[in-house]
């Protein structure tokens, strides 16, 4: 399955690469008890929220964190 801004958070958090890759550009964001709250979000609609944007949280990084998700996918 390859990722999109579309996925939910929470489909993300349910791969163990894909946490691999998040804990790299957002440290410590798997085990924040926030996240709870935001599980059901696509990561496009997380740029919409003030805490995400003061995180450092753009679409760019999203993009890049994406391509590196599907790229390991692929690869395995």
């Amino acid at each position: 399955m390859k990722y999109d801004l579309m996925t939910k958070l929470g489909d993300l958090l349910k791969d163990p690469q894909a946490v691999e890759i998040i804990e790299k550009y957002v440290p410590g964001l798997a085990k924040n008890p926030m996240l709870m709250l935001v599980k059901r979000k696509s990561l496009e609609s997380l740029l919409d929220i003030p805490q995400a944007k003061d995180a450092g949280l753009t679409k760019e990084m999203l993009e890049n964190l994406l391509k590196e998700i599907n790229a390991k996918k692929a690869g395995a």
